[in-house]
C-alpha cells in the first residue's frame, strides 16, 4: 500500500514543535553547564524570573514566545487539514511561518539591540499574517463547500 503524502502545512507544523523543542535543549544544555561548573546551584532557577546571563534569559523568552504561538498555529494548520486545504498557498504560508518563527528565534536568542528587536517582530509580523491568510483561506474553503 503506498504511503499517503504529507501535506507541507503539515510538516512545517510538526518542524515548528521540533523548533520550540530544540530550543528547550539549549535551555537544558545552558542550565546543565551553569550547574556543572559551580556558577549557580540547581534551585536558582525560579520560573518567570529572569536568571542567568543575558543570552539565556534570551533562550528562555525565544522558547516561551514560540509555545505560546504553537496552538494557534496548530489550530489553523489542524483546521486546513481537516478541511481539505492542500492547495499551494497554504502550504507555502504554513512553510513561510516556520522559516519566520525560527529566524525571530535566532534574532532574539543574538541579540537584544533594537536593530534586532525591530527584525525580531517584522518576523512575528510576518508569521501573524501569514496565519491570518491561512485562517482565511481555511474559513473561505468551508464557505464553499
Amino acid at each position: 500500500m503506498p504511503m499517503a503524502l504529507v501535506p507541507h502545512s503539515i510538516i512545517a507544523l510538526v518542524l515548528y514543535a521540533l523548533w520550540a523543542i530544540a530550543l528547550v535543549v539549549m535551555i537544558l544544555a545552558d542550565r546543565a553547564l551553569m550547574i556543572a561548573s559551580g556558577k549557580v546551584p540547581a534551585t536558582s532557577f525560579t520560573a518567570g524570573v529572569p536568571h542567568g546571563s543575558d543570552s539565556y534569559w534570551r533562550i528562555n523568552r525565544a522558547q516561551l514566545n514560540t509555545v505560546e504561538n504553537l496552538p494557534i498555529f496548530g489550530a489553523v494548520v489542524l483546521a486546513g487539514w481537516a478541511a481539505g486545504m492542500e492547495t499551494h498557498l497554504f502550504n507555502l504560508l504554513a512553510v513561510i511561518v516556520v522559516c519566520a518563527r525560527i529566524v525571530q528565534s535566532l534574532i532574539h536568542i543574538t541579540s537584544g539591540s533594537p536593530m534586532a528587536i525591530n527584525l525580531r517582530f517584522t518576523a512575528y509580523a510576518v508569521q501573524l499574517v501569514c496565519i491570518a491568510w491561512m485562517g482565511v483561506l481555511v474559513v473561505l474553503h468551508a464557505a464553499m463547500f
